[in-house]
Order: structure tokens, then sequence, then C-alpha cells
């Protein structure tokens, strides 16, 4: 059996917050606002594996207004998702996220995001595709006002 799951999300970028996707702290002079670390990248991942296997998604799992989670790393709560998707039979086929930002450039953390990814999953580099774009000026994202990542992912049976 296959699956296919999409998962989005957005956080505001804000002054004195760490910029973390894919569980790697970007320099910038902005961060992520978040009741966790707020990497929006993980995020995303997240909500697609966790819809693929029809297990609702991370607010469910992870509750913002749990002290246990403010701040955590959003890679543990991913090997959790990981240990979810897996009691439910599946395992991860490949995954596909986009960020949309406009600022910074991110081309030179990119292997590292999908390194953290595929290590915490347990799956082969190359079924993790992480990409990112601007969006010309446009919208929330282009005015830098915040990050948004689209994702989705092929969960196959074990």
């Amino acid at each position: 059996m296959i699956r296919i799951g999409n998962g989005y999300d957005v956080h505001k970028l804000v002054e004195k917050r760490a910029l973390i996707l894919g569980g790697v702290n970007i320099p910038f002079e902005l961060g992520l606002l978040g009741h966790s670390d707020a990497d929006v990248l993980t995020h995303a991942i997240m909500d697609a594996l966790l819809g693929a296997a029809a297990l609702r998604d991370i607010g469910y799992h992870f509750p913002d207004n749990d002290p246990k989670y403010e701040g955590v790393d959003s890679l543990k709560l991913l090997a959790e998702v990981d240990k979810l998707i897996r009691d439910k039979g599946f395992k991860v086929g490949n995954i596909d996220a986009t960020i949309m930002a406009e600022k910074p450039k991110l081309k030179n953390y990119i292997d590292d995001m999908r390194e953290n990814i595929a290590n915490v999953l347990n799956i082969d580099l190359d079924c993790v595709s992480v990409k990112a774009t601007t969006e010309e000026g446009l919208g929330f994202t282009g005015r830098m006002e915040g990050i948004a990542v689209s994702a989705v992912c092929i969960l196959e049976s074990m």
C-alpha cells in the first residue's frame, strides 16, 4: 500500500530568535517565532507524514500549550513522528519540500537540511528533496514577514 501526504506550515519572522530550518541554524538577523524551535521545514514534513498515515497533525500530537514542547528541537519531534508511522505499519518512501522565503539565500544549507532529515528518518539521502524559492517580493513571505513551507511525502507499507 502507498499513501500520499501533504503538509504546510508558516512561522512569523521576528528579532531575537534563531532561524532553524531542517535542524540547521542559519545565520540571519531574524528568526522564526514559535513555541518549539519553530523549524517550519520540519513541521511541514511532520504534517505530511502524519497526514499520509491518517494520524491527524502536529498540533494534535505536540500541542503548543504544553510546556514540555517549549523550545524543543523539532528533529526530536520528527523522530517521534517516524515512530508513530512505523507503529502503524508504514515507512517513508520519499519527501519533497519547498521553502518559500525571500531571504536569506538557503542554497548553502540545503544539503545539511536533507542530511538531518534523512538521518532522523533513517532513509537514503536521495529520498529527501528540499528546495527554496523566493516569491518575488509578493505576499507575506515576499515582505519578509514569515517563512512558509509546503511538503509532500509517500509512505509505503512495511
